[in-house]
């Protein structure tokens, strides 16, 4: 049985077609979470700045987005789905790959 967690700074996004939680209802967690992994990742202080946030509503982010890597993955996967369905992976909307070298 998983347990209910609360959060003090998520909550739904009006209108947005994402089921994810989004901070104040504005920026998507995900979003934040993404700021502080990788080879260019910020602290969640950093990030937190960057995005006029307090600390702790960063630290949700990175909570809930750890915790429901299941709800991020299909929501990234559907709108990859969206985009390729409507051709927006392919030029003009995306860069032209460069054909074979003659």
């Amino acid at each position: 049985m998983s347990e209910l967690v609360r959060y003090q700074y998520l909550q739904p996004k009006r209108g947005s077609r994402y089921q994810q939680l989004a901070v104040n209802g504005r920026i998507r967690a995900e979003i934040l979470y993404r700021e502080t992994v990788g080879t260019e990742a910020l602290s969640p202080a950093q990030v937190a700045k960057e995005y006029n946030l307090p600390v702790e509503a960063v630290l949700e982010a990175i909570h809930y987005c750890e915790n429901n890597r299941e709800l991020l993955d299909a929501e990234r996967a559907r709108e990859q789905a969206t985009i390729e369905a409507r051709g927006f992976d392919r030029w003009p909307h995306a860069p032209q790959t460069p054909g074979p070298a003659q």
